[in-house]
């Protein structure tokens, strides 16, 4: 069972607040910002790391030949810069030309597809000046005028540097392979389609472009992590919880402690707090714990799952190893949301129970026969290969869909740079019942110290309904049996 974990509103008279709470209703379903999208995006092909920095290419790169080194710095940093931003994860399709677009974004009212942003003239941004460019990622504004979607994190993008955007800039329009490639009209129904409410929505709860300002962190370094994290690594579009009209309650550490607190579901997947909580939370990793899972998507506490396999995939991999102890360190200044949570302290009843044949408690059979090869008796997994259930932040959350959603569709985790092998858990949902899944649930979140809530099997079938998965083929001469009534009814 693979886990892990990582406004100003303006004041107007009764009747305009009237009419903006109707087009604020319409922009927020608009705006759902499709952050459940399939982030499956691009195949992850380890290189070696070179010069010190963990880049890659990201696309076939315009030879260096006829820049000289300081246009030549400026595509590199451009590049790194994009890797931060896991540009490629929504703006690239599988098996399809690096930031082509074409990837689909699911919304309540429809779909939408990421944007075509190599140097085409005729279908990218080939003839877009800076300033276009600029618009579009720090503002939220195309070319043409029209709002983005926010599903592209603009609200996060405001407080970058001009000089990073300039370098991205660079980089994207000579150091990426032009595509000629059109775009996809958005798969929405009028009037629903129409993109005025976006901008109400933009301007009532999206800051304006602003510059961060270090100077209000204790050192440079603490400055550099809180840079990254709420502007390029947009963290806070998944982590942070967001009102009803669908804006993060915060956008930074500055705004309170909602930020980075967890978020809603995107997937069947539930975005965990990275505060300090000592169990729900980052209380208990250190700074090396963080940097580790960011670039190998594994520590002693837990393995990636879900989105997040992607950000370390296709983004926190190759980052610099100053830069991942940055964000390390800004991440571990952050108090929990609430006081009051108790330390995780382990408790091997459990474990001695198992190991003397003891099965009685429901779930313990299933644990058994299924999870207790990998995860061990003891809850503890083995270390950096199968990650550890007991202590783990997100069996103990308080909103178990994830560990149901792993338990019914499995998981992957994709080898990196430093951590070359991939492994993977098979999906369960096929020949467990949703009683069984919950029971199992219900095990492992109460067991070796763990604390959390009653997992019934009402909510596995919800989550069953929502995103089914794909039964597993027999091996030859094998016969599945069918699961209990209860997955077909």
């Amino acid at each position: 069972m693979k886990q892990s974990i990582f406004s100003r509103r303006p004041r107007a008279a009764a009747w305009r607040a009237a009419m903006a709470a109707g087009v604020v209703a319409a922009a927020a379903a608009l705006a759902w910002p499709a952050l459940g999208a399939n982030q499956d995006a691009v195949a992850v092909k380890p290189v070696p790391a070179s010069s010190g920095v963990t880049t890659a290419p990201l696309a076939a790169s315009a030879p260096a030949a006829g820049h000289d080194a300081a246009q030549a710095d400026l595509l590199k940093r451009g590049e790194y810069l994009a890797r931060a931003g896991d540009c490629i994860a929504c703006h690239s399709t599988p098996n399809g030309k690096p930031f082509a677009g074409g990837l689909k974004f699911d919304t309540p009212i429809g779909a939408i597809y990421s944007t075509n942003i190599t140097p085409d003239a005729k279908t990218g941004i080939g003839g877009w000046r800076f300033e276009d460019f600029d618009r579009a990622v720090r503002a939220g504004v195309r070319k043409n005028g029209d709002t983005l979607y926010p599903a592209m994190p603009y609200p996060s993008y405001a407080r970058l540097s001009e000089e990073d955007v300039r370098a991205m800039y660079a980089y994207f329009s000579q150091g990426v392979a032009p595509v000629e490639q059109a775009n996809r009209a958005v798969d929405i129904v009028w009037p629903l389609s129409m993109r005025w409410p976006l901008a109400i929505w933009r301007k009532l709860y999206a800051p304006a472009p602003k510059p961060f300002e270090p100077a209000s962190y204790a050192d440079p370094v603490l400055a550099r992590g809180a840079y990254l994290v709420q502007g390029l690594g947009h963290c806070g579009a998944c982590h942070t919880p967001r009102a009803p009209t669908m804006q993060e309650r915060a956008l930074g550490d500055a705004d309170g402690s909602d930020f980075l607190a967890g978020g809603a579901a995107i997937d069947g997947w539930v975005p965990t707090s990275l505060r300090g909580e000592p169990r729900t939370g980052l209380g208990t990793w250190s700074e090396q714990e963080i940097v580790r899972f960011l670039k190998t998507g594994r520590n002693l506490h837990t393995a990636a799952f879900g989105g997040m396999t992607d950000v370390v995939d296709h983004s926190m991999q190759y980052l610099s190893d100053a830069d991942l102890s940055a964000i390390a360190r800004y991440l571990k200044s952050l108090p929990p949301r609430a006081s009051g949570e108790t330390a995780y302290a382990y408790d091997d009843a459990a474990a001695q129970a198992l190991r003397a044949g003891d099965a009685k408690r429901p779930g313990a059979s299933v644990y058994v026969d299924n999870c207790m090869a990998c995860h061990r008796s003891d809850g503890r997994g083995y270390t950096r290969v199968f990650p550890a259930l007991g202590g783990n932040p997100v069996v103990q959350g308080a909103d178990p869909t994830s560990l149901i959603h792993v338990v019914l569709e499995g998981a992957a985790l994709n080898g990196t740079h430093e951590a070359p092998s991939s492994f993977t858990m098979p999906p369960f949902g096929w020949r467990l019942s949703d009683q069984e899944v919950a029971d199992v649930a219900n095990f492992v979140r109460t067991s070796w110290g763990n604390t959390g809530s009653t997992v019934t099997a009402a909510q596995v079938a919800k989550l069953r309904r929502a995103y089914p998965g794909k039964r597993p083929d027999a091996p030859p001469g094998a016969d599945f049996a069918r699961p209990s009534a209860s997955l077909t009814n």
